[in-house]
């Protein structure tokens, strides 16, 4: 007989604790869709039900700390999508997912959740037009808050360019869409008035699904563009899209380039205003001179007929005078305006948002190569994760001993047979082995080995 190979013997807890952390350790945080079922709230306040697809179905824990912002509570047939750390409870030898956000799944369930948002904040008075703010009618200085990669901050920028380039822009680039959205938009609002010299700022993004400018459709968001220290227009998405933040700001523009018209006075109306102001100014004046000529007429006939060359000498002088005097004053008005314009022109010409265009792209650059960088090393640290996960549970796996050439009888009931004495002539036995399973008899006549 060969010597009877050393066991690992495991108590039930021990074995149960090892599977855990192999769970545990070799799945992130993850997102999973389905249905509610067999839903249980204890007086305990944590949540336990199943959560189920047509095909298979997962045990799953919500625990109080977790459900106690999920509004409205689910019930059973609710479609959710919950965010999880995949675990074992070792208790029950059950695998569950251990949930730490859930949100009702689906457009329709997003909808409902806008609705509900926008009552809530509108009983509260936050969508009022009595707490709007009125917007500058000429900005010293305008705040951005987009994406800096997006179609959108061109847009706004080549109209703002366009319309008043003497008010400079400054960006505070953040993500429109995705889990860091929001915290990133309240992060924005509450930062750059204190950043930069801004008396407005313009929220766009351009257009998408629901889902994808759900960010703007946040509580914090909206209670952050109330409490912003300087008036906000929004521009979100296309004429049709309308979110929360729409309703929270204090002007609402349909597309991003037209809150950027809403935020900028048009330039050339200025120079058309200047234009009109020099008529204005041009027209007494000249009906001054027409009404003085008509007097030199007058004059000039009572002259004539008293003959006084002295007095009329005098008074020829004296309009000479008075007509020099005009020309000077408009000449210097005219002179003023032309300065004035010059200047104006100067401003536009150094103004120009393309001088700072590179340092922006050259900051992008460096924090794309940050970002791969990081994550080239958060890959290389899960796959040794992963590496040594594998090792363990091949260490643990039975089919590891029988490569090594052992092998495991049964009978046909599926009892391993640990003794000759167990089985008896003619009796079917299954022999596994690394590679699959011998079925042999025992011969009839044959006496089991003592």
């Amino acid at each position: 007989m060969l010597g009877t190979p050393p066991r690992t013997v495991y108590a039930v807890s021990e074995l149960a604790q090892l599977l855990r952390g192999v769970v545990e350790d070799s799945f992130p945080r993850v997102w999973v869709q389905g249905e509610i079922s067999n839903l249980s709230r204890p007086a305990s306040g944590h949540w336990y039900f199943t959560l189920k697809d047509g095909s298979a179905q997962l045990r799953s824990a919500m625990f109080r700390g977790a459900n106690l912002h999920v509004r409205p509570p689910p019930q059973n047939g609710d479609q959710v999508l919950v965010r999880a750390q995949v675990s074992f409870y070792t208790a029950r030898g059950d695998l569950q997912l251990i949930c730490e956000h859930l949100e009702p799944a689906g457009e329709g369930a997003l909808l409902r959740a806008f609705e509900d948002l926008k009552r809530r904040l509108a009983a509260e008075g936050l969508f009022d037009e009595a707490v709007k703010r009125p917007i500058p009618a000429v900005p010293r200085a305008i705040g951005l808050i987009t994406s800096a990669t997006g179609a959108a901050v061109q847009d706004v920028l080549t109209t703002l360019a366009r319309r008043f380039p003497l008010a400079p822009v400054y960006l505070w680039p953040v993500p429109v869409q995705g889990e860091a959205a929001p915290a990133a938009l309240v992060a924005a609002l509450q930062g750059l008035p204190g950043r930069a010299p801004v008396d407005v700022i313009l929220l766009v993004r351009g257009g998408g699904s629901l889902e994808d400018l759900w960010a703007f459709n946040d509580e914090a968001v909206a209670r952050a563009i109330r409490a912003c220290a300087v008036p906000v227009i929004s521009g979100v998405g296309h004429e049709t899209d309308t979110t929360i933040a729409d309703f929270a700001a204090d002007l609402r523009a349909p597309t991003p380039t037209a809150a950027a018209e809403r935020a900028a006075p048009e330039l050339r109306a200025w120079q058309e205003a200047l234009q009109r102001l020099q008529l204005d100014l041009q027209r007494p004046i000249r009906r001054r001179l027409q009404r003085d000529r008509e007097t030199l007429v007058q004059l000039d006939g009572r002259l004539a007929r008293q003959r006084p060359l002295r007095r009329l000498q005098d008074a020829a002088q004296r309009l000479d005078d008075w007509q020099a005097t005009l020309v000077r004053a408009i000449r210097r008005q005219l002179a003023d305006r032309a300065s004035r314009q010059a200047v104006l022109a100067e401003r536009l010409r150094t103004a120009d948002p393309r001088r700072r265009l590179a340092p922006l792209l050259a900051a992008t650059a460096a924090s794309e190569h940050r970002l791969q960088v990081a994550m080239a090393r958060r890959l290389e640290r899960e796959r040794h994760r992963l590496s040594s996960a594998e090792r363990t549970l091949q260490g643990l796996s039975p089919l590891a001993v029988l490569g090594r050439g052992y092998a495991i009888v049964r009978q046909a009931d599926g009892s391993l047979v640990r003794s000759p004495q167990q089985v008896a002539p003619g009796v079917a036995l299954d022999v596994q082995v690394a590679e699959g399973v011998i079925p042999v008899r025992v011969r009839p006549g044959d006496d089991p080995p003592a």
